[in-house]
């Protein structure tokens, strides 16, 4: 089903010039930064070269111009070309790092962080998670107590997407009281004195995505890091996740369809008894489940995408259309994976990657679980 805003010749320009990008630049690397378990940074400046780094991103802070959809055309056709969801959160880690501070507005962190950001000069992460605080924001811990002209800022920050890459973190600091209020956002440079990044992470996918565990020991950072007012991070944070809940939305049915894709080809190729399992009626019916449930899935997420944009309040809706998407792709992940037979387990089949890749994307941004309180306190409210 094509949704007129996000088919036009623009955009199918735009998908265009990704395709071609991610298989000269990407698929021929893919493997090998998966191993590694990072991508480089000159993968950050190709990208921007080509125009697809700072989409959605205003041309006053040195982005590319557009708006989300064009962000998230890019992610789906990067996947839909070969690509990964593990890519696009390593890649594209300034989709959560930098819109606080450039919603902020002020000038220094501007030109000191987000253009060379932008420019693929430098890498920004967003340092949330703790190992105790992660859905709960309003329970972080990590402190800043300011001193001066400057915060001191002590804490640990874990599961913190390309923290070992990172120059610059967006760091969430408990500057007041417990709650909500108490909590503030603070740009730290990853080489100030008391910031230590652990080795990466060893994780079940997203290899290439490399993620961290961030230690600041009485790291000074100039007040003048802060982003936004005092006390208005919660706010801030809140307001952002709908657009990365929405992100990881269009990640899961987007790898669904792509895993469509392969599970056909895989279909028509492969035989048995001297017939492709195509033929077969099991086979048959199970890929037009996952046809259905992946459409569906894009349909709904897309029309929440629409309602978003338009202003309209839809808390319940994004969360209603992670879960919707996540619960697709799970299940036609696996339908690939079993469509494969054998071929599906092994670690040079695409599908394998789709498989271990997409489990992550019902925990990050919100888990399903809260996703599904989050519905329900709005419905019984």
């Amino acid at each position: 089903m094509r949704h007129p805003d996000w088919d036009t010749p623009e955009r199918r320009a735009l998908r265009e010039t990704t395709r071609r990008f991610t298989e000269r630049e990407i698929l021929p690397h893919l493997t090998t930064w998966e191993e590694e378990g990072a991508l480089p940074l000159s993968l950050h400046a190709r990208a921007a070269a080509a125009g697809l780094l700072g989409i959605g991103f205003g041309e006053a802070v040195g982005g590319a111009g557009g708006t989300p959809v064009d962000t998230w055309v890019v992610a789906e056709e990067m996947i839909l070309a070969g690509g990964s969801s593990g890519l696009i959160a390593g890649l594209f880690t300034h989709g959560i790092g930098l819109p606080h501070l450039v919603e902020a507005g002020d000038p220094d962190l501007i030109a000191r962080v987000a253009r060379p950001v932008l420019a693929g000069e430098a890498i920004s992460s967003l340092a949330i998670t703790e190992p105790g605080a992660g859905s709960d924001v309003a329970g972080i811990r990590t402190r800043a107590i300011r001193d001066g002209d400057d915060y001191v800022v002590t804490g640990t920050k874990t599961f913190i997407t390309s923290a070992t890459r990172a120059d610059f973190l967006t760091t969430a600091v408990r500057t007041g009281g417990d709650g909500p209020g108490g909590v503030s956002l603070l740009l730290v440079e990853r080489d100030r004195p008391g910031v230590t990044v652990s080795a990466p992470l060893k994780k079940m996918g997203w290899w290439c995505s490399d993620t961290g565990e961030i230690s600041f020991d009485e790291v000074r950072v100039p007040a003048a890091n802060l982003i936004g007012a005092e006390g208005s991070g919660f706010g801030q944070i809140m307001q952002q996740f709908a657009a990365e809940r929405l992100s990881l939305a269009v990640q899961a049915y987007a790898t669904a369809e792509r895993c469509v894709e392969l599970a056909i080809a895989h279909a028509r190729q492969r035989e048995t008894f001297g017939r492709p399992i195509a033929s077969r009626q099991v086979v048959r019916h199970r890929i037009a489940e996952m046809v259905r449930q992946t459409d569906v899935a894009r349909t709904y997420v897309r029309a929440v995408i629409d309602r978003w944009l338009a202003g309209d309040d839809v808390i319940r809706e994004v969360a209603m259309a992670k879960n919707t998407a996540v619960f697709a792709c799970d299940r036609v992940v696996d339908d690939a994976v079993q469509l494969h037979g054998g071929m599906g387990y092994m670690r040079e089949s695409e599908v394998e990657r789709h498989y271990r890749d997409s489990r992550i994307l019902g925990i990050g941004g919100g888990t399903n679980e809260i996703m599904t309180e989050v519905v329900s306190r709005l419905v019984l409210a």
